[in-house]
């Protein structure tokens, strides 16, 4: 190897409440000699990031631009809205978006809810991150609604939350630049998707040549019948020579009896 060749590595982005823990332990199991990095980003981040090719894949939040980028939806998460745990909405198992409608509630500019309408009363302000809203839900001053991952992700011991029926759903994808699906990213791609290590899916194996792969795929049925062939030819031409050296007509059958 040259000083200028580099080890080859697999660059993964991914966005709160996303945890890829399982596959990169996959990865790792798989490809034991190509190091995988993680890069945690904000959603609006993942976008640039994907574009400037400063990360190989996303573990990303749909939408996308599917004019950039290729993406495979892997989940759909259900949402909820984060309370006290004082709060009369605790009394309920879920809520819909109308039991919200007396209520403040926060949009952060990071909401990954794609709201025709943010339900509730509106907010004094638009907290920045989604974890300033929980930060001002535990005030006392509000509610928000996220999806489940990132209720887990800012949980504290004051706050709990509750199904939110009927509201807008976050999915979670795997995205990349379509123009640099590479090796790499298609290993990740059978990953994600349960591929197992012999699955004939995923990255495409070169192909043998004509010659050769006629010579392989002759069925072993015809090669074996083909050599008891040459067997039995063998075989009979011995015996024909044995007779000639000993002098000794062949054998005849009996003639048929005649009636």
């Amino acid at each position: 190897m040259t000083g200028s060749e580099e080890t080859p590595s697999f660059r993964l982005a991914y966005v709160p409440g996303v945890t890829p823990a399982k596959w990169v332990r996959i990865w790792n199991e798989r490809l034991p000699g190509i190091p995988l990095s993680l890069h945690q980003v904000t959603p609006a981040e993942a976008s640039d990031l994907l574009r400037a090719r400063g990360a190989d894949a996303g573990l990303v939040r749909l939408p996308v631009d599917r004019t950039f980028f290729s993406a495979i939806p892997l989940y759909t998460e259900a949402t909820v809205v984060v309370v006290p745990k004082d709060h009369v909405i605790t009394a309920a198992e879920e809520v819909t978006v109308a039991d919200l409608a007396d209520e403040v509630l926060f949009h952060p500019l990071d909401d990954v809810l794609d709201w025709d309408a943010p339900p509730g009363e509106p907010a004094f302000e638009r907290p920045a991150t989604t974890e300033d809203a929980v930060e001002l839900v535990a005030a006392g001053v509000g509610l928000v609604a996220v999806p489940q991952s990132l209720a887990r992700l800012y949980h504290r011991r004051d706050l709990t939350y509750r199904p939110l029926t009927d509201a807008p759903r976050s999915t979670v994808a795997l995205s990349w630049p379509e123009e640099a699906t590479t090796d790499l990213v298609e290993d990740f791609i059978g990953i994600v998707r349960g591929r197992t290590v012999n699955s004939t899916r995923g990255r495409q194996t070169e192909q043998p040549s004509q010659g050769s792969q006629g010579a392989r795929t002759q069925p072993k049925r015809s090669q074996k019948a083909a050599a008891a062939g040459r067997g039995a030819q063998g075989r009979a031409a011995a015996g024909g020579a044995k007779r000639a050296q000993s002098g000794k007509p062949a054998k005849r059958g009996k003639p048929r009896r005649r009636s």
